[in-house]
C-alpha cells in the first residue's frame, strides 16, 4: 500500500472519522484552477484526492462528470498534463492522489511508461473505471513494480467470489459503489448499502471506501458510519461548473468541502 494512502486512513481512524475523498476533474475549468482547487480541498479537510483524467467516451460517469471532462478536453487537457499537475502539487503538498481514469488514455500512453511516470510525478494510486478484475493483472503488476496502488471497484451486484478476487488483486483500498448506474448525486442512498459494505468488509483485508451518489453532509455522515472512507464527486464538480473560472471558485468549493469533511466524524 502507498505510504501516503495508508497514513491517511490511519490518521482518519485515530480521529474517529472516515477518510474524506473528494473527486475533481483535472483541467476543469483549467489546469491552473485545478491546482488551486486541490489545495483548497486539502485545507478543507481532504484526506485523499481523487483526480479525474478527462476522457471523451466515459461509461461510468453521469452527465455532471461527462460535461466536466468535455470542458477539460476542450482546453486540450491530456494525461501528460495531469501527471505534470501532480508533480506541481507535490512541491507543496503530501496529499495522497488517486488517478481516476479509463484505460484508453493509459493504453495510448503505454502502461509501463505510465506507471513509471505516474510514480515519478507523485501519484499514489490508480483507479481504472473500465478494467474488470479478470483483465487487471497486467495493470496491477505494472503499478506494483513502482509502488503504486491499484484501486478496484466493487459493484452492488458483485458476487462473493468476485469480491474475493478483487481483494486479492487490489491494494490501498477497495471502492464500493453505493448504487447501480453511473456517477451523480442522488437524494437517497440505497437501503442495501450497509449490508453490502458489511459483506465486503468480511471478505477483504483492505480499507473500504464508498462512493457514487453521495453528495450531501447527511449522506456523507451515513456512509461514514459504514466505511473507512467516503468519496464525493459529482456534487463538488457541480459547484465547479456553476461557479466557473471565477475568483471565488476555490474559496466557495473549499467551504462546501468543509461541510462534507465535518460530516465524516462518527
Amino acid at each position: 500500500m502507498s505510504t501516503r494512502i495508508a497514513s491517511a486512513f490511519t490518521r482518519a481512524a485515530k480521529d474517529k472519522r472516515a477518510a474524506f475523498i473528494p473527486y475533481i476533474t483535472a483541467g476543469d475549468p483549467s489546469l491552473e484552477r485545478t491546482l488551486e482547487l486541490a489545495f483548497a480541498l486539502e485545507w478543507a479537510g481532504a484526506d485523499i484526492l481523487e483526480l479525474g483524467v478527462p476522457f471523451s467516451d466515459p461509461i461510468a460517469d453521469g452527465p455532471t462528470n461527462q460535461r466536466a471532462a468535455e470542458r477539460a478536453l476542450a482546453r486540450g487537457t491530456s494525461l501528460a498534463d495531469v501527471l505534470a499537475l501532480v508533480r506541481r502539487l507535490r512541491f507543496r503538498s503530501e496529499l495522497p492522489v488517486v488517478l481516476f481514469t479509463y484505460y484508453n488514455p493509459v493504453h495510448a500512453y503505454t502502461l509501463p511508461r505510465f506507471a513509471v511516470d505516474a510514480a515519478a510525478a507523485g501519484v499514489d494510486g490508480v483507479l481504472f473505471t473500465d478494467v474488470p478484475v479478470e483483465e487487471a493483472r497486467p495493470a496491477a503488476e505494472a503499478l506494483q513494480r513502482v509502488g503504486l496502488d491499484l484501486i478496484l471497484l466493487v459493484a452492488p451486484t458483485s458476487t462473493r467470489e468476485r469480491i474475493k478476487a478483487i481483494s486479492k488483486l487490489a491494494s490501498g483500498f477497495v471502492y464500493v459503489v453505493a448504487r447501480t448506474g453511473v456517477t451523480g448525486a442522488r437524494s437517497e442512498l440505497e437501503e442495501a448499502l450497509a449490508q453490502h459494505v458489511k459483506l465486503v468488509r468480511k471478505l477483504t483485508h483492505l480499507r473500504v471506501a464508498v462512493g457514487f451518489g453521495i453528495g450531501t453532509p447527511e449522506q456523507v455522515q451515513r456512509a461514514a458510519r459504514l466505511a473507512d472512507g467516503v468519496v464525493v464527486g459529482s456534487a463538488i464538480v457541480d459547484r465547479i461548473a456553476e461557479l466557473g473560472d471565477c475568483p471565488e471558485l476555490a474559496d466557495e468549493v473549499g467551504a462546501f468541502a468543509r461541510s462534507l469533511a465535518a460530516a465524516t466524524r462518527r
